[in-house]
């Protein structure tokens, strides 16, 4: 009884292995051939009915032949009368062929006369091209002397307007550096006046502030009052007239600005406008300048009105303090000079 795994193909397989090495299938070489597997019992079993089959598959092969032979035969012999008959049909189209062909050689004789004719007109014509070719190449010659003249030429001219263009974006490069620091010039002055203003207006305010309690609290200060009011209008005054100068120099900045952008048309004149812009420019620095000076003058004049405040508010705490400290018969007997104080205080008020 064969073990598990060994069957009829598989020794099939280790037979036509060994006859590939030329090696004999026998039992021993089979089971080998198969790891040791099987029993000889089986494979010989197997290998019997291999030979077996073999063998009649060689006699089968064998009456085929002759079968075949005979076919082959038959068939040999319709070729070769099928083969004569192409072969005769083949030497009449030859033959009608070689005829065609000759006349066609008559013909291509004929045109050949007829190419030799147009080919020396064509050579004489020839020849008139060559001369006209050879002027036309002189001509091109001085042409193109012409043309690397005009190249350079033209190169040269590339050269000197990429210079001038250089040129160009230089003195643009120069307008934009002027207009910006004209820009950062204004923009700082404005930054500058709108703090003086917001300073000057918190002064006023404060003013103002310590005005109405000096009026509501000091009726008899009515006159240092009413000089503080002149200061204060003064002040206002010297402010609008700032706030004008300020404008004006505004005005001036701008009609710079638009002389600048004049000058990228008037490139020419371009270096002297900038000298004169530079000339404008330090007039405007002395301007600030002086403006500075005035503004710290007003600063003084207004510290020297906080003193005055101060020293009108430290008069009325005295005034205060020795009124509290009258006796009754001081303050009955004074009541006449009270009350005409006190007239006298209501006609600068009601005036």
């Amino acid at each position: 009884m064969a073990r598990g795994g060994i069957n009829k193909a598989l020794v099939m397989q280790a037979r036509q292995a060994l006859l590939a090495r030329g090696e004999h299938p026998s039992i021993d070489a089979v089971r080998i051939e198969l790891g040791n597997t099987g029993s000889k019992t089986t494979i010989h079993r197997y290998l019997k009915e291999l030979e077996e089959s073999e063998a009649g598959q060689t006699e089968n092969a064998a009456s085929l032949s002759e079968e075949l032979g005979r076919l082959v035969a038959a068939l040999a012999g319709r070729l070769q009368g099928e083969a004569d008959e192409q072969v005769e049909r083949m030497r009449e189209r030859f033959a009608e062929e070689h005829t065609r062909l000759e006349e066609q050689l008559r013909l291509a004789e004929e045109r050949g006369q007829q190419l030799e004719a147009g080919v020396a007109a064509l050579t004489e014509q020839l020849q008139g091209e060559s001369d006209s070719h050879r002027q036309a190449r002189e001509r091109l010659q001085q042409l193109e002397v012409e043309q690397a003249r005009l190249l350079q030429a033209n190169q040269d001219q590339a050269m000197r307007l990429t210079e001038r263009d250089e040129q160009i974006r230089s003195l643009e490069e120069k307008h934009r550096h002027s207009r910006d620091a004209l820009e950062h010039y204004r923009q700082a002055s404005k930054e500058q006046r709108e703090q003086e203003q917001r300073r000057h207006e918190a002064q006023m305010q404060q003013l103002q502030m310590e005005l109405r309690q000096l009026q509501q609290t000091l009726i008899l200060k009515q006159d240092e009052v009413t000089q503080l009011n002149r200061a204060n209008e003064r002040l206002a005054s010297e402010n609008g007239y700032r706030a004008k100068e300020l404008g004006e120099q505004r005005d001036r900045l701008e009609r710079q600005a638009g002389e600048l952008a004049t000058l990228r048309t008037e490139l020419a004149q371009s270096q002297a406008a900038r000298e004169v812009l530079q000339e404008r420019l330090g007039l405007l620095q002395s301007e600030t300048t002086e403006l500075k000076a005035a503004l710290a003058t007003q600063r003084q004049e207004t510290q020297a009105l906080h003193i005055s405040l101060a020293a009108a508010t430290m008069e009325v705490q005295l005034l205060r303090q020795a009124a509290a400290s009258m006796a009754p018969e001081e303050v009955l007997a004074g009541e006449p000079d009270t009350q005409t104080s006190g007239t006298a205080a209501k006609r600068p008020e009601e005036a």
